[in-house]
């Protein structure tokens, strides 16, 4: 078939033609801006789930929800290596700006931006990477204590009051969250509490991997109460369904209900996965209907692309020692698994893992379920592995 028409999306944070199965999701964050929009409270929305789930694509479908009804956001992506102030300083900056252009906020807006001024002056000198244009002087005692965590709830303060004098919402939305360093997260929980106490109108919708529940309350002990968590999973089997025949319906073309179930089996259900073998499955396929028969021969090829993409691309950034301990846990099986099984296979003591095991959490490779276990981040990773370092010589490598 045409691959020019191929409806099928499979890439880092590309929308998929069916955004199947998250409807509550969105939902509930359109609650969560309306309340806020009227004055009531309401908890911020955390999104947290494994790779290949869908969470960037939800949280920018949500960004452009809010933006709909006539809420002001910023959209970042939090970096491993970048602070939380330099990326949001500019951000809060365009925010002002466009609060400042209605006559209702202006002045508070234009208060905020002394507010960033000084949030920005004081706070460079430990955050050398801060770098943004300055509209205003700071105003002297505003936001400029050098102390993230004091200055960030001034600075959220200004522009929660801005926002609610304009009769609108800011809604944060900050991807890749838990790439955020401890202390700047616990500044940014203080801020937005700061904002709740004051019924202001700010409210943040983050997503990142399973363990930044945990990292939030290691944080701020209160943060469980600030925040709805929400698991961002794998579809459910007729949502997946779903985003399978739903695009191909719409080009005219069938999917044969043994091809979808196939597909439905093959992926687990998981979002990015059906895009890949959506797309694998349609460029196989000679003419509608796509048939079982092409959903087997397009596998192998679905395999090898996400080897060389999804998959590849995070084996690549590992260390030879890593790659033997996430060989290990592969060849218990998809997993959780006890950190003392994993190191039996390896002949090693389990204590002697600790640092090479924090080492893959924070480059977001696996997480802690519960104490003691230990889990991929990565879907179907554990066969990836298997196959990209076959037999038993990674034992003695």
């Amino acid at each position: 078939m045409d691959p020019v028409l191929n409806p099928y999306a499979p890439g880092a944070g590309s929308a998929p033609p069916e955004l199947a199965g998250r409807n509550d999701v969105r939902e509930a964050v359109r609650i969560c801006v309306e309340r806020l929009r009227r004055g009531r409270p309401a908890k911020s929305v955390l999104l947290v789930g494994l790779r290949g789930v869908g969470k960037t694509v939800l949280l920018d479908q949500m960004r452009r929800d809010a933006e709909a009804s006539g809420a002001h956001t910023v959209r970042i992506e939090a970096p491993e290596q970048k602070s939380l102030p330099a990326l949001l300083a500019p951000q809060l900056r365009l925010a002002l700006l466009r609060l400042n252009r209605i006559e209702a906020s202006k002045d508070l807006a234009v208060r905020g931006l002394r507010a960033l001024a000084g949030f920005v002056g004081k706070l460079k000198l430990t955050y050398g990477d801060i770098e943004v244009g300055l509209d205003y002087e700071p105003e002297p005692g505003l936001a400029d204590n050098g102390e993230l965590e004091g200055d960030l709830s001034a600075l959220l303060e200004q522009v929660g009051l801005a926002a609610k004098a304009a009769g609108t919402v800011l809604v944060i939305f900050i991807d890749e969250l838990q790439y955020v360093a401890e202390d700047q997260l616990a500044a940014l929980i203080c801020a937005l509490h700061r904002c709740a106490q004051q019924n202001l109108p700010v409210t943040l919708v983050g997503a990142g991997l399973p363990q930044l529940r945990g990292r939030m309350g290691e944080a701020k002990s209160y943060a469980e109460r600030l925040f709805n968590f929400t698991e961002i999973g794998p579809l459910a089997k007729e949502d997946a369904k779903l985003a399978i025949t739903v695009p191909a319906n719409q080009e005219g073309v069938v999917v044969e209900p043994a091809a979808v179930e196939l597909i439905v089996a093959e992926t687990q259900g998981y979002p990015y996965f059906l895009q890949e073998w959506g797309k694998c499955a349609w460029d196989v396929a000679a003419a509608s209907p796509i048939r079982e028969g092409d959903v087997a021969r397009a596998s192998q090829e679905a395999i090898a692309a996400l080897d060389e993409s999804f998959f590849r691309v995070r084996f690549d950034r590992l260390t030879p020692t890593e790659k033997r301990y996430l060989r290990a846990m592969a060849e218990l099986g998809p997993g959780p698994h006890r950190s003392g099984d994993i190191a039996q296979q390896l002949g090693r003591p389990v204590a002697s893992f600790g640092p090479l095991r924090s080492s893959l959490i924070l480059k977001g490779m696996i997480w802690s379920p519960t104490h003691g276990d230990t889990a991929f981040t990565v879907p179907l990773f554990d066969d990836f592995m298997k196959r990209i370092m076959p037999g038993d010589d990674w034992r003695t490598a």
